[in-house]
C-alpha cells in the first residue's frame, strides 16, 4: 500500500450497512467482472461466516469471509475493488482472518483458489492438493496451510 492509504479492516455483520457494502462488492467482483452466475454468489454459509471488510476513505475496498468447520477454517469469496487492487489489501485482510481464527485455537486453514491465483495464495503459505475443478465457471485448486 502507499503511505497515503489507510486501510481498515474490520468484522461486519453480514446483513449491517458495511456488511451489504461487502456483499455489493463480492457481487461487482464475481458476478461483473468475472462471470460468476448470480445464483452461485451467495450460499448458506453468507448467515455463519466471519466477514471481514477493509475500509478506506469511508468505502469497502475489500472483503472476505472465513467459515469455521470441525475440519478447518475456510477462507473465501475474497475480492478488492479493481481501484485498489495491487496494495496488499487481500494479504491483510487473509492474515486478519488467520488471526482470528488462531486466537480461538484454530491451525488449519483451506480455500479454493481460482488456478490463476495460486502464486498468490502460496507466497501466504498455502499449498495446493487435488486434481484441478470448476468453480463459478473457472478452474479451481484446492489449498490448504496443513
Amino acid at each position: 500500500m502507499a503511505k497515503s492509504d489507510t486501510i481498515t479492516i474490520l468484522a461486519v455483520p453480514a446483513f449491517s450497512t458495511l456488511g451489504n457494502a461487502a456483499f455489493a462488492l463480492r457481487r461487482q467482483v464475481f458476478v461483473g467482472e468475472q462471470g460468476v452466475p448470480v445464483a452461485d454468489e451467495n450460499d448458506e454459509y453468507d448467515f455463519t461466516a466471519l466477514h471481514l471488510a477493509a475500509i478506506s476513505e469511508g468505502e469497502v475496498v475489500g472483503t472476505l469471509r472465513m467459515i469455521s468447520l470441525p475440519e478447518h477454517a475456510k477462507i473465501g469469496r475474497v475480492a478488492v475493488h479493481k481501484a485498489w487492487r495491487g496494495r496488499g489489501i487481500a494479504t491483510a485482510m487473509i492474515a486478519e482472518a488467520m488471526a482470528i481464527a488462531r486466537a480461538t485455537g484454530e491451525t488449519r486453514f483451506y480455500l479454493a483458489a481460482q488456478t490463476d491465483k495460486l502464486g498468490f495464495y502460496e507466497k501466504l503459505g498455502f499449498t495446493a492438493f487435488g486434481p484441478e475443478f470448476v468453480d463459478g465457471g473457472m478452474p479451481h485448486r484446492a489449498m490448504r496451510t496443513y
